[in-house]
């Protein structure tokens, strides 16, 4: 595309004048600032710093959009933490605790006189008070109602748009709303299926957290309903206003001169559908035994049935014991383990398995990437096709995308205040949630009876407090995907007795042939200024029975089945605002054993961290179910009730749980490090990837480091965090033992050698990916990363490949990706997305070459690769495989795409915050880091 001259934005900026000065003039009235209502008592004393990049703004009118597309100007506080959250990448190496605003935003309750922007009363029981430094808002109530109605109204000010998107993802209407781009097709057939409801199935989600939690049920949905109806105060206001989000506009739901057409009211339903979106892809685990099944068929069709089982399972590492720990004190948590004798598995026969159909009766576009431009308004030609490649681009949501998996995020540092320089516990914590603009989550404060806090939600699930911090307190939770899911093989059958096939609509369940139950989801849609996809429409159906949703069908022992997957979340998927809601009081959160229990009641898989003056604990929450004796949780299970879970109600998708003390929990520790890493001996991980070399290892070096010089500080523990995110987990972790090998023998190629010594420097100054200095946009140690990058791909199949076979090989890189580098744009987090080195077979690696060289290794593989478990075999094959990544140029490792041109090196790895309406931003260094980030010190307890 040629760049935008000045006389085309010119003419673009005077067909906006054209649209009229009504709409020129529309913007929020942000009312008078005044000094903010009396703080509340809070004992951080300013040892609380917060971050959540771009900015909190994510509403922008269709003047503020035209502004962006044509001049790159931005909304106010729409991208004023970007630069800050950027600057820690060169500010880290010097930072101290005074230098920590210079990166984080102060996160003390309030608004000091001086620094208030404005302050607004949506309703006469509450004001949202807005600071001049970032903009969040600071709702404080005289009553409950006042301060959940004006958190909903706060979310609508920042997120309206973003909030309509995630309703109706969740809903898998989002080609109807927004337009049929292929991105947007592929975005719904993978989301809805996962939490599949009727408008009655998610009714019935509300009325049971009413009348099934007793008193603290009924005050959440009364929260959510006032939540709503401060959203929809906004919706209305800024409607009638005209400063309601442009992206309305070009999307065709409102005209832009008459301003006709309307902004749907939101309902309690609809934040279970976004509860549905959020809670599954962050707080699930577990599923995908379909795929292990296939890859457990394919070792022991190469090696028989025992040995090619102890080779999946040296693969698959369950339980490995050189893995990363969060709690390294030697406490077990036996959960989901390799039973001795396994019972009811339900292997499918080879080559029987087929994925069920998702997607019927496609009309048009459906399916294609067809585009029927529209004639666009002079004024809208800046911000034509905005949405061409789809609202949200194809896989930047975690478990979007083509090959995608579910991906955990985010990472938690706290050291005890044993080890501190104060004495008192400090904490370093976020969640890892990809980039956006704006962000999934928002920043705000509440301050109301029963509630206070100050932190993050999830856009359109925010009244309460997420993950931030109270009077005396904080807390951030990791994702933490232990298995809550598992697969059932549905026997079929037919109703008048005949035989079946694999495409029956009937199955069996304790004895009686029963109808599958038919959920559908019919989209169609037409071109519109933002997505000019040509007009279509298809039909969504999924089959859901007592076991759950079908996701393939099979023959097992020659009959035929459906496979189906069973979440312990699925009909339960708000169930957790008790959870939060607890966390937002200070009468029932006072110490670290409260907190506790008040996690405990968060039904989603996430490890939950907590600091306070005296205390840093930990929790792992999540509904886990108990398994019938004998089930293997990794492997499909026969639909039979003496392999059911125990206590299990298939109407209301209920069972018995795991109790309180079953679950990974902590207080106290020297330090506790996270980043989605194994959580205690005995908790089997719920799928490939958790071995010997882990992210966490990055940290919990670096931390255990701290702990052991003692003084730690909050700048130092941001100084680990910071460096950490910066590094290459290969060149750390792994480099040594490759460098073992290659250099066993003397290396008499010149251009190898040359290699292996970029390799070798870049070992020893850090392996880290960082520029030569800020703005240069050009790595210290550019080759070497180029090296490292081009090799490890070619390194992991030469390795593997010979000894596996290709079918082996092939069905364990589809259980788990061998690569997700910054620059892997291939796998499961996408290109610009900031987390990498989470899934990877840097563990396999490691065991194979440590076995080679004759070195010690705790739960080995069952086999060594790596030429065979020759030493000089397994050098050449390396050295073969780096001099091939050596001569292979940049333009090739790194191909470009839409954001970078090819062999750009540094900006194939940038952060690029993925446009949700049509405010785009600037690409940033990589880090690997939370996204929303606290640093916490608290030296005083009430």
């Amino acid at each position: 595309m040629p760049p935008r001259t000045v006389t085309s934005r010119a003419a673009a900026i005077a067909a906006v004048v054209a649209l009229g000065t009504t709409l020129l003039a529309a913007s929020p009235q942000s009312g008078a600032a005044a000094a903010d209502p009396v703080p509340v008592a809070d004992y951080c004393q300013g040892q609380c710093d917060d971050i959540l990049p771009p900015g909190e703004n994510g509403n922008a009118t269709l003047v503020e959009i035209l502004g962006n597309q044509a001049f790159g100007t931005h909304p106010a506080h729409s991208d004023d933490q970007l630069d800050r959250y950027n600057g820690l990448v060169a500010g880290h190496t010097g930072l101290t605790d005074q230098k920590l605003t210079d990166f984080f935003n102060d996160a003390s309750f309030g608004v000091p006189k001086d620094r208030v922007e404005s302050v607004i009363s949506p309703r006469a029981d509450v004001t949202i008070t807005r600071d001049k430094a970032s903009g969040v808002p600071h709702v404080k109530g005289t009553t409950r109602y006042g301060t959940e109605f004006g958190a909903g109204f706060a979310a609508g000010q920042d997120r309206l748009w973003l909030m309509d998107l995630f309703r109706h993802i969740g809903r898998g209407e989002l080609t109807s709303f927004a337009g049929g781009a292929l991105a947007n097709q592929g975005l719904e057939q993978q989301f809805w299926p996962q939490a599949p409801y009727t408008e009655s199935d998610l009714e019935a989600q509300v009325d049971h957290i009413r009348t099934h939690e007793g008193a603290e049920g009924e005050q959440a949905m009364a929260d959510a309903q006032a939540y709503v109806d401060g959203i929809n105060a906004y919706r209305e206001k800024s409607k009638k206003g005209r400063y309601f989000p442009g992206e309305y506009v070009l999307t065709g739901k409102i005209d832009a001169i008459t301003n006709l057409g309307e902004i749907q009211p939101f309902k309690l339903t609809d934040l279970i559908s976004i509860a549905s979106v959020v809670g599954g892809q962050f707080g699930g685990g577990g599923g995908g035994e379909v795929q292990a099944a296939l890859s457990l068929l394919s070792a022991q069709q190469k090696y028989g049935v025992a040995e090619g089982t102890e080779v999946w399972e040296s693969f698959r590492q369950r339980n490995d014991p050189e893995a990363v720990l969060t709690i390294h004190d030697g406490t077990s948590f036996p959960y989901a383990g390799r039973p001795a004798e396994a019972r009811g598995t339900a292997l499918p026969d080879p080559g029987s398995v087929t994925a069920e159909p998702l997607v019927h009766d496609r009309t048009g576009s459906a399916g294609t990437n067809a585009k029927a431009p529209v004639r666009a308004p002079a004024a809208l030609k800046q911000a034509q096709g905005i949405y061409d490649d789809g609202v949200i681009p194809e896989g930047s949501l975690p478990g979007s995308g083509s090959g995608a998996q579910r991906r955990g995020m985010s990472n938690a540092l706290l050291v005890s205040g044993k080890h501190t320089a104060s004495g008192n516990p400090i904490a370093v914590f976020g969640p890892q949630t990809g980039y956006f603009a704006p962000q999934l989550m928002m920043l705000q404060e509440l301050q109301g009876p029963g509630i206070s806090a100050r932190g993050v939600s999830f856009a359109g699930v925010g009244m309460y407090v997420q993950m931030g911090r109270g009077q005396d307190y904080a807390w951030s939770a990791t994702s933490a995907g232990q298995d809550i899911t598992d697969t059932y093989a549905v026997e079929l059958c037919e109703p008048d007795g005949s035989t079946p096939a694999k495409d029956s609509t009937h199955y069996l369940h304790h004895g009686t042939c029963t109808a599958m139950e038919t959920l559908e989801r019919t989209n169609s849609w037409t071109p519109t200024v933002a997505d000019s996809t040509a007009k279509g429409s298809y039909r969504m159906q999924v089959r859901r029975t007592a076991y759950g949703i079908v996701t393939h069908r099979a023959t097992v022992g020659g009959k035929p089945v459906a496979y189906t997957s069973l979440r312990t979340t699925y009909r339960h998927e708000a169930d957790s605002i008790i959870g939060f809601q607890l966390l937002n009081d200070p009468a029932y959160v006072t110490d670290a054993a409260s907190f506790q229990q008040a996690v405990s009641n968060i039904d989603y898989a996430f490890n939950w961290f907590y600091a306070d003056s005296r205390t840093a604990a930990y929790y792992n929450s999540g509904m886990n179910p108990v398994r019938a004796a004998g089930v293997d949780p990794a492997l499909p299970v026969k639909a039979e009730k003496a392999y059911e879970w125990q206590g299990y109600d298939p109407v209301a998708n209920s069972a018995d749980y795991t109790p309180f003390a079953a679950h990974p929990h902590s207080s106290g520790q020297d330090y506790y490090v996270s980043w989605n890493n194994k959580q205690a001996e005995g908790y089997a991980s719920a799928g490939f990837g958790l071995s010997a070399v882990h992210r966490a290892d990055l940290l919990d070096e670096r931390v255990a480091k701290l702990v052991e010089q003692g003084g730690v500080t909050r700048a130092s523990l941001t100084r680990a965090m910071a460096d950490a995110a910066l590094t290459d987990l290969r060149g750390e972790q792994l480099l040594p033992e490759l460098l073992k090998v290659l250099r066993s023998q003397p290396v008499t190629d010149p251009e190898l050698n040359a290699a292996i010594q970029k390799l070798e420097s870049w070992r020893a100054s850090g392996s880290q990916r960082k520029e030569t200095s800020p703005g240069s946009h050009t790595y210290t140690d550019a080759d070497a990363v180029r090296i490292m990058d081009a090799w490890w791909p070619k390194l992991v199949q030469a390795e593997f490949g010979p000894g596996l076979g290709a079918d082996l090989y092939g069905a364990l890189t589809a259980a788990l990706a061998t690569d997700e580098s910054p620059a892997a744009s291939h796998g499961p987090s996408g290109a610009h997305s900031g987390s990498a080195f989470q899934y990877g077979w840097w563990g396999f690696v490691d065991k194979d070459l440590r076995q080679v060289l004759g070195q010690p290794v705790k739960g080995p593989l069952a086999r060594t690769y790596c030429g065979n478990g020759d030493l000089s075999s397994c050098r050449a094959t390396l050295l073969a495989s780096l001099k091939q990544a050596a001569a292979e140029p940049a333009t090739e490792v790194y191909p470009g795409d839409d954001s970078c041109k090819a062999g750009e090196q540094w900006c194939t790895d940038s952060i690029v915050h993925r446009a949700l309406g049509g405010i785009s931003q600037k690409a940033i260094h990589w880090q690997n880091r939370p996204t929303y980030q606290q640093v916490v010190e608290f030296p005083a307890h009430r």
